[in-house]
This record gives structure tokens, C-alpha cells and sequence, in this order.
């Protein structure tokens, strides 16, 4: 039987890969091909080399200055995002592994965020960010750090509970008996965090931070609905930019072809290192 299903793997394989050229590989490489032209449809294009890549970088020879901008500031906003999701979402697992009463009730109120749309959830919090600024007449996109922290905290707040469910799925995995023999060694509660959980987390870690890092390259919807870039687009993301670039600009068209090019560079990258330096933790530990 194994030599069987060994034999006939490629033909099991199939469906599969054809879905996967059909739904990625192809739309990516003819994406990749239109970052080259002028275009206005995908059908009318002319090839025009590297041009596309000169305007990104160059404008009336200096860089693009919103390109530039979304960059880091999507950079500041993953790095936040990444670090405030994570540490919450575990110390709330942590808390909720301790058998306290009530646990399946505060992991349901933890996760429903998650399943709320981006922009649904998005414009509800608008609505209550200027409700409460209103006081001061202000509103969310008034300045360029509330605009920050306005998408700080919704996607905070939508995302914890989800990586939340993921650290208590790798908490429950720890085997009870290297707990139990810790703790009749003497080991305090930080030196069996420290020593002991956190070590053996590290899977866990690897995926959540992973998660958070791409969701937080590639995050649009909140940013769209929340803020739509406002003021000035200093609060414009990467993936809005892009999309602004793309739908915004008569003939720009292959410049935001460009742009996402180098977004999906950029994100592939980080997140292979981010996966090396999370495995080989793993594996020194």
C-alpha cells in the first residue's frame, strides 16, 4: 500500500498544483512581466524596461517622498504591532491556562475581534476614536501620531485574541510532567517561565510572530477605513500606497505594478529571516 501511494503521488499532486499556477504563480510572474510596461489594462501594455523602478526611487531626481514614508512608516507600525499582539496574547494565555473560572468565557470575548471584517471593524472604531476626540476638537486623522496609535489599537485589538488561542495551543502542549518536576525542584515561577515554558514555546513563537509580522506589512483594510492615509498621507501604509499609486494616478498604473514588486520583495525577505533566526533559537534552546 505505501508503495502504491509512493508511486502515485504525482498524480495525487496535480490538482493541486495546477490550482496553485492557476491562483499564484501565473498572476505573480505576469504581475512581475507588468512592472516592466505601460499600461492601462493588463491586455494593453508596452514594455518600457526599468522606468517604472526609476520613478519609485526618483522624482525630479530626489526619492518619492510618499513611498519613502509608507515604508518606515510601516516598518514602526509592524515592529509595534508585532511586539504589543504578542506579549498580551501570551500573558493572556498564560492567565487562561491557570484554570481560573470562567476561562471558556474569556476566550470567546478574547477572539470574537477577529471575526469581524477589517473595514467593519475599522469604521466602529472610528466611531468612537472622534465620539471621545470631538471633546477636544480633534479627530483621529488630526494629527499624525493619533492616526498611529488609532491603528495600533484596532489592530491590536482585533488580532490578540486569534495569536491568543495560538499560545494557549502551545501551552496545553507542554508535558505536565517536566512542570511537576520543576516545581519539586524549587523552581520559582520566572525561573519556569524563563527556563522552562519560554524555551519550549519557541514553535509557537516562531508562528505567531511570523503572523504578526506579515499581517502587519500587509495590512490595508484597516488602514483604508480608519484613517485613508489622513493627514496628508503621513498615516498611509505600504499597501495603501500602492493601491493610490495604482488607482490614483493616471498612467501610474505600472509604477504601482513596480511598487508591489518590490512590497512583496521586501516582506519575503524579512519574513525568511525572521523564520531563520526563530528556528535557530529553537535549535539552541
Amino acid at each position: 500500500m505505501e508503495k502504491a501511494i509512493k508511486k502515485y503521488f504525482p498524480v495525487f499532486m496535480i490538482p493541486t498544483m495546477v490550482a496553485f499556477a492557476i491562483g499564484f504563480l501565473v498572476p505573480f510572474l505576469y504581475g512581475l512581466f507588468l512592472s516592466f510596461c505601460k499600461f492601462t489594462t493588463v491586455v494593453d501594455f508596452k514594455w518600457i524596461g526599468l522606468e517604472n523602478y526609476k520613478k519609485i526611487l526618483f522624482v525630479n531626481g530626489k526619492y518619492d517622498p510618499s513611498f519613502i514614508h509608507s515604508l518606515w512608516y510601516t516598518v514602526a507600525f509592524t515592529i509595534v504591532t508585532m511586539l504589543i499582539i504578542n506579549v498580551v496574547a501570551f500573558a493572556i494565555a498564560f492567565a487562561l491556562t491557570k484554570g481560573i473560572r470562567g476561562t471558556n468565557l474569556f476566550r470567546t470575548a478574547f477572539f470574537l475581534p477577529n471575526l469581524i471584517g477589517g473595514i467593519v471593524l475599522s469604521y466602529i472604531w472610528l466611531m468612537i476614536f472622534n465620539s471621545v476626540l470631538q471633546r477636544y476638537s480633534k479627530t483621529i486623522v488630526s494629527t499624525a501620531g493619533s492616526a498611529f496609535w488609532g491603528l495600533v489599537i484596532v489592530v491590536c485589538w482585533q488580532q490578540i485574541g486569534y495569536m491568543m488561542i495560538i499560545y494557549i495551543a502551545g501551552l496545553q502542549n507542554i508535558p505536565t510532567d517536566v512542570i511537576e518536576a520543576a516545581k519539586i525542584d524549587g523552581c520559582s515561577g520566572w525561573q519556569m517561565l524563563k527556563s522552562i515554558i519560554l524555551p519550549m514555546m519557541m514553535p509557537t513563537i516562531t508562528v505567531c510572530t511570523f503572523l504578526t509580522l506579515t499581517n502587519g506589512f500587509k495590512l490595508f483594510d484597516q488602514n483604508l477605513a480608519l484613517t485613508g492615509g489622513k493627514p496628508g498621507g503621513n498615516s498611509e501604509l505600504l499597501a495603501l500606497n500602492i493601491y493610490n499609486t495604482f488607482y490614483g494616478k493616471t498612467g501610474w498604473e505600472g509604477v504601482g505594478q513596480a511598487k508591489a514588486v518590490i512590497f512583496f520583495i521586501i516582506v519575503a525577505v524579512i519574513s525568511v529571516l525572521q523564520n531563520k533566526l526563530t528556528t535557530r533559537k529553537e535549535v539552541q534552546q
